[in-house]
Order: structure tokens, then sequence, then C-alpha cells
């Protein structure tokens, strides 16, 4: 048939659109219509099989539809029982706004050219040339009929050798002809794409369920507004499993309470979902349609809750659901199931350990335990309450915060004082000897940044290593201590697990986010170290904390008859670099930087009393003073009493 002028395609009605969706065997049409279709209700009506618009069907399907197909139809009786119930599924009336098809009027041409290449044993272009002569008689009608369609073309992969293996993979036992017939018919899918066909492709290679679908959604929210505009865009779900007593409901509120989850319980969820699509009884479904209620009930949830990022759903009791949703969900999805002894949890029982083994069996009779094999993460949770915790601050700061390999600089590149260059030079040397292991070595605070100023910096350095090379650590630094010529060193340790759990302040956050963006550069590093780099969510939740505890340092400090200016200028420099990015959420590399753009709110005349603050006792109170007094007036109430 001749190329179509897309922007010729007419309406059927104002009020009627057709969504035809086309692609080859095993693509997932079949899956992606009915996941849009449940999530639409009334709003759209459900594709009719192509044989229910010709009588002559119920004839082939007697004398089987492979034979009748490749070998004992006529060309010209196949295009026309094809071409007549492809025209009268067509004219049959709408029953809602929305009409889905199951394959639309170029999916007729192309699996009819890949039917005459296998049988008649044409190239390409001359099989397309022989299916375009059988369709001629119905030529204006299946011109019109495109027209009315907006068409939706799922490819397996943008290589059609590639799509019609992939296609092929998922057959028990394809028959020669078949395999034929799918190369073909991936070689016409791509010519009517690359003839500007379809109104939208998408390729599905090994993406999600829901991945197809939010990309299908976002398109046709622009052709239909019944069409919501994403599905489960960004949301991560973690799922929940174990047996009876594990800490599914523990895991799940603290994921609520400390890690901003919503939590959801799956029951409720399913039952929502049933009502909606008038199901009475969601349990009674198999497993793979069950999951698919599930997820719909969650799209509608995150739809109505479209701050929600992070989801828990519990609990896991399945595992054919199980399986199912992950293949729906994909990589949105982490399966999480929580393992401790059956004596741990038959004393955790409240209701005493015969209710733990009833409930267990339960659970068993749907191989619930099995989870734990294809789960991306089991937790052992025999420990401590403290140990769970950590398990799944973990667990969310893998997804929350990115991981990166840091490329190490030179000492010299620092511009440090030649002693102080020497003197690590030498540390370095002698760790790498006695700490194989270590993670990371970093100079930071002014010392990384090219501003070190002698007599008044410290010399900061932050080091990755576990916790059995304190011992090493330790006997280096006392071993060269004299070589810091009088300078002090501010000596930071954390090990790789502290990083990745996020159990760090906001200073140690502040570092790892200058390591990661290149700001500073670390000395050395093991070549397979992976560096937790928080994201700046991170930062402000710490920096609040560590705010409050610097208000009531610089207070300790005024207390005393004689402060430590330098601890008072750098808790006071603290206070106002924290306040800044809460506020600004811009975050300044230095004490003197952060001063300085605090007191651009300050007087005129006070920002000038306060340029010796570091060495001018009353200069300093002044400066603390104001930075303090800036703290505690965000907490005042602005309101009437």
């Amino acid at each position: 048939m001749p190329n179509l002028d897309t922007t010729q395609r007419s309406e059927e009605a104002p009020s009627v659109r057709t969504i035809a969706f086309n692609g080859p065997d095993n693509v997932g049409k079949t899956t992606q219509i009915r996941v849009l279709a449940r999530r639409l209700g009334d709003a759209a009506a459900r594709p009719t099989a192509i044989d229910e618009h010709d009588a002559r069907w119920a004839t082939v399907k007697t004398t089987g539809m492979s034979d009748w197909w490749f070998k004992h139809s006529s060309p010209e009786e196949l295009a026309d029982v094809l071409a007549t119930s492809y025209l009268e599924r067509h004219r049959s009336p709408a029953t809602a706004p929305l009409r889905f098809m199951d394959r639309g009027i170029p999916m007729l041409e192309a699996s009819l050219a890949a039917t005459m290449a296998v049988r008649e044993i044409l190239p390409a272009e001359a099989a397309a040339e022989r299916a375009e002569s059988l369709l001629e008689r119905f030529r204006s009608d299946l011109v019109a009929a495109e027209r009315s369609e907006h068409g939706v073309l799922l490819l397996h992969h943008q290589d059609p050798a590639l799509g019609a293996e992939r296609a092929l993979a998922r057959e028990a036992a394809p028959t020669d002809v078949y395999r034929a017939y799918q190369h073909q018919l991936h070689a016409q899918l791509h010519r009517l794409v690359d003839d500007g066909r379809f109104d939208l492709t998408i390729v599905a290679e090994d993406r999600s369920i829901i991945s197809l679908q939010d990309e299908l959604r976002r398109s046709l929210h622009e052709v239909h507004a019944a069409v919501p505009p994403q599905a489960l865009a960004g949301v991560q779900i973690v799922a929940l499993g174990g047996l009876s007593e594990s800490g599914k409901s523990t895991a799940g509120e603290y994921l609520r309470v400390r890690r901003g989850f919503a939590r959801l319980k799956i029951g409720h969820l399913l039952h929502e979902a049933a009502h909606w699509a008038g199901i009475a009884d969601p349990y009674q479904l198999d497993p793979a349609t069950r999951a698919e209620v599930l997820t719909d009930a969650l799209d509608r949830f995150c739809a109505a809750h479209h701050f929600l990022k992070q989801v828990s759903i519990e609990s896991l009791h399945e595992l054919a659901a199980t399986d199912a949703l992950r293949s729906i969900l994909g990589d949105q999805l982490r399966v999480v199931y929580l393992d401790a002894p059956k004596e741990l949890r038959q004393r955790r029982g409240v209701a005493g350990p015969e209710d733990v083994t009833e409930r267990d069996a339960v659970k068993n009779s749907r191989r619930a335990s099995e989870i734990a094999e294809i789960a991306e993460i089991v937790i052992d949770n025999s420990g401590t309450r403290l140990d769970l915790e950590r398990s799944l601050d973990r667990l969310v700061l893998e997804r929350m915060w990115s991981r990166r390999r840091l490329d190490p600089v030179p000492v010299n590149s620092l511009g440090l004082p030649v002693h102080l260059e020497a003197y690590l030079s030498m540390v370095l040397a002698r760790l790498t000897e006695r700490a194989p292991e270590m993670g990371l070595f970093a100079v930071t605070g002014s010392g990384a940044r090219g501003k070190y100023q002698h007599g008044w910096s410290d010399l900061d350095v932050f080091i990755i290593a576990d916790q059995e090379y304190i011992p090493p650590i330790r006997d280096v630094i006392q071993e060269l201590s004299a070589e810091l010529g009088g300078v002090k060193l501010g000596l930071t340790v954390l090990s790789e697990d502290e990083c990745r759990s996020g159990a760090i302040t906001s200073r140690l956050i502040y570092v790892l986010i200058l390591l990661g963006s290149g700001i500073i550069a670390p000395l050395w590093c093991r070549p397979d170290l992976e560096v937790a780099i928080p994201d700046a969510a991170a930062y402000a939740d710490a920096g609040l904390r560590d705010a409050v505890q610097a208000a009531i340092e610089i207070r300790r400090q005024l207390l005393r008859g004689a402060p430590d200016l330098r601890a008072l200028y750098k808790i006071t420099a603290l206070l106002a670099k924290l306040m800044l990015y809460l506020e600004d959420g811009f975050g300044y590399a230095t004490d003197d930087d952060a001063v300085t753009a605090f007191l651009q709110r300050a007087p005129e005349g006070f920002r000038s009393a306060v340029d010796e603050a570091r060495v001018n006792r009353r200069q300093a109170e002044a400066l603390a003073s104001f930075v303090l007094r800036s703290w505690l007036s965000t907490m005042t109430s602005k309101g009437d009493a």
C-alpha cells in the first residue's frame, strides 16, 4: 500500500479514539493493552479478536490454523479473510471513548507480506509488493481505516534479526516455517517504520513491563486525556517478604519513619484494585493476574501521591506472584527477604510458638520461604534492631547515593608547604605497606583547596579503612608526628560500611560529595574501591542535626571566661555554612567563604567590625552572637500570639 500522510489522519468521531497496538509475536502487546485498560476502566474498550469478525474463521479453526495459513488457503482467500475481518472490526461500534485494537491495518499488510515471503520464497521487497497487490481491491477502505487509527508499534529490538530471535526464544518448539515467518515479519515491520506508518514506536529489549507502559502512557496522554501521563515513573518499590515474626513490620515502619517511604499493605492494595476492577476475590486470580492487579493499585496510589518516590509493600507470601511482580516492575522493585531462625521467631510471637508454626505452614504452602532464593537482598534479622536498621540504611542508600571510583592525584598538586608534602608522602608510603587494604587517603579542608594558611589551618586528613587497620594507622601517625612541625593534624577514619550506611556527620557527607564531584581528590585510593557519594538531601538532613549541635557549642564557648578564639571562629563558621546550605542549597568550601557570605545579611557597619574575628575576642564574640541570633530567630513564632 502507498505511504500514508499522517497529517491527513482523521478522527472517527469527536468522542472516540482508536489506539491500534502492533508488533511481532511475544513482544507484549496483549499485556500492555491489559495493563492500560485495567487502569482506564470504563474509559477504554478492550480489543476484540480478529476471528470474531468473519464467520469463515470457524471453518479455518477446524482444519488447523497454521496449515490453512501457510499451505491450504490460496493467497487471494487469505487476503480476503484477513482484510474483511480487519475492516469489519473497524466498522463495529465503539463502546467507550478509547477503543483498543490488537493489531492495526499496517499489521495486516506486514503479516500478509511475511506470509507471502515464506510461501512463495520471495525477498522482502517483492513480498511487500505481492501483499499490496492482494489487498488492492480493499485499498480505499484500508486507507480510511488506518487514518482513523493511532498506531503504536512494539518491537523486540532495533535489529530485525535479533528481534526475531527474541520472539522465537519465547516459543517452546517453533517450526522451521514459523521461524522463517518471524524473520520476515520483523523485516516487514521495520520497513513500515521507515515508511512512517506508525505514530509511536517503542523498543522493548530487556525493559520491564511497567517501563514500557510508562513510555506508552507519556505518548498516549497527548492523544487522549483519559490516559494517565505516566506509570510509576521513578518510583522505587521495596517488597518485604519473610516468614512469621521475621521483622517485616519492623522493617516497613523503619523505612516509613526514618527513610520517608510510604508503607503499604499488599492485602489492602489488592482489595482496592479488585473493587475498581469489579473482581469479587483477588485471591482467586492466578498469580500473574494478581501481580498485575497489585501493580494497578500501586500505580493509582502513586498517581494520587505524585510526590512519592519510595514505597514499601508488605508482605510477600507467595513465590509465583512475587516472581510475576518482578517481571512487571523490573529494577524498580527490590525484593527483600528477612530471615531469622524458627526458635527466635517463635519467641517473638505474642500469641505463642504454636501460632507462629501455624502461620508458617500457611505461608509455606504458597512457597513463601523460597522467595529468599529470588530476592535481591536477604537480611539476617537474628541480631539486634540496630543491625536491622543499618542493613535497611544500606539498602536505601544503595539506590539514593551514587558509587564512584576515584583517581588519585600527587601530593605536590595540593600546594602545601614543603614539610607537609614530605610528611604526607612518608605517611602514605608507610600506610600502604602496613595497611594494604586501606580504602582511601585524602586531604580535606583548606589544605585540599589551595587555601592552607600557616599558623591557622589544620592538616585535615580523611581515611577509609576497616577497624583492623586502626593500630597500624595510629603507629604510623605517632612515628611521624615530629614531621608535622607543630601543625595540628585532624584525622578522621571511617569504614566502608559506615559510608555505605550513611552513619556519618554532615561534614563527612560534604567531604564525600566534594570527592565525588572532583572538587577535591584523594592522594591514594584502592583501585577496586567504589566510594559512596551522598546526595544533597543527605547533607541537608545531617546538616540540620549538626547545626543544632553547633549552636550549643557556640554558647559553651561564649560562657567561658576566655573562649578559644580559633574554636569559636570555626564553630561559628560551621553554623553559618550549614544555615546557608539549608536555606539556599549552596555549599561553601571554606570557613572564610561561608562567613563572608553570611555577613551579607548583616548591617554594613557590623560587617567591618568583625574583620578580625579570628584574633580579637570582642569581634569573635560579636560574630558568633550574630550568627547564633540568626539561627535562633528561625525558632521564633512569626504569627500573632
